[in-house]
């Protein structure tokens, strides 16, 4: 038997680090040597997060106190524009070590594009040229040998999961696509936020970024390269009073299809083997609580009432597959384990 793969997580007191660490702990070819998180340096991870206590982690240490020239794999949680010269540094210092990004920072293919939707400068955009977008299903075979791996934000990958197959064979138009999104408070972090005050989001549901969201251009991004076509999306994000999952909603124009069951059709010989997707029988409401906690999407497709037009649904848990559980999912991809490695579990319920 290998020895377990030595892993560094950066961010480890943000919420996808502490799913990382719960799904982690379980992959038997896994070891997280050094955990970071520079606001709670030298306390144990269980005073950050008691349920982790019983996981037998190392404590949480400052970014600069790692000692990467024994780490093989790096998983990166922190927030957008804060990891590109870590990332960088840590690449260039260690020729064998390998990164899973769950930021933002490294998504786009192009860096200018990155500079457009964050207004920062990106200060590595060398390394794109050794980069995957870490969408499993859609890129394994770039992800299989790439020095780092992107992972999608939350709303692509349910997005792009429900409309990248359709996109590509030209069963829908890419002009029109409206994207109507719901996600958890968990999507905006831990930080402290007004608007996530539970006395201002509990019992109400609100957009934000309306026009404006960054994942408009990631999604925009694969779409594009699927279709050949320069596509542009509205897309509309809202906050859910609950603490994980998200729900996405496409309105398309029908394109080589002529109805939803030519869709469904599509998605299903396009996700027959993935051990993570399933496309819903016909009538079949797919909710967040039936991917909470878990790695799975669930996708469905109706007829729309105006002719031509169908609408496309798909739920993921935000923190899941939509982050933590698509990063081991891609580590499993580079590293050679089966791919449901720690990340087979069924989702909760109720």
């Amino acid at each position: 038997m290998q020895p377990p793969v030595k892993a560094a997580l950066l961010g480890a007191s943000g919420y996808t680090g502490a799913d990382l660490l719960r799904l982690g702990v379980r992959h038997p070819g896994l070891k997280f040597e050094a955990l970071t998180a520079n606001t709670h340096a030298g306390k144990p991870m269980a005073s950050v997060y008691p349920h982790l206590a019983h996981a037998g982690l190392p404590d949480l240490v400052a970014n600069e106190d790692v000692d990467f020239s024994g780490i093989d794999v790096v998983f990166c949680g922190l927030p957008h524009g804060t990891g590109q010269q870590l990332i960088a540094d840590i690449v260039e210092s260690n020729p064998s070590i390998r990164v899973i990004d769950m930021g933002a920072d490294f998504r786009f293919r192009k860096p200018d594009v990155f500079t457009s939707a964050y207004g920062a400068k990106h200060v590595a955009p060398h390394l794109q040229d050794v980069t995957a977008y870490g969408l499993t299903e859609h890129n394994r075979e770039v992800i299989a040998k790439a020095r780092i791996i992107a992972c999608p934000g939350c709303y692509p990958t349910a997005a792009l999961l429900a409309l990248l197959p359709l996109a590509k064979t030209g069963a829908i138009s890419t002009q029109d696509l409206i994207i109507d999104a719901k996600s958890g408070v968990s999507g905006a972090g831990r930080s402290p936020k007004q608007n996530t005050l539970m006395a201002e989001a509990g019992e109400s549901v609100s957009p934000y970024a309306v026009g404006v969201h960054r994942h408009a251009p990631e999604i925009e991004q694969e779409l594009s390269l699927a279709s050949g076509e320069d596509v542009i999306v509205n897309f509309t994000p809202h906050l859910i009073p609950m603490s994980r999952g998200e729900l996405v909603t496409a309105h398309v124009k029908l394109g080589n299809a002529t109805n939803a069951d030519d869709l469904r059709g599509v998605l299903r010989q396009a996700y027959a083997d993935e051990p993570f997707v399933r496309v819903a029988e016909k009538g079949e409401l797919p909710a967040t609580g039936h991917v909470r906690g878990s790695n799975f999407c669930v996708i469905s497709v109706f007829d729309d009432r105006i002719a031509g037009r169908a609408i496309v649904i798909a739920a993921i848990d935000n923190l899941v597959k939509g982050s933590a559980g698509q990063a081991i999912q891609n580590f499993n991809v580079a590293f050679g384990f089966p791919e449901a490695t720690a990340i087979e579990a069924l989702p909760l319920f109720p």
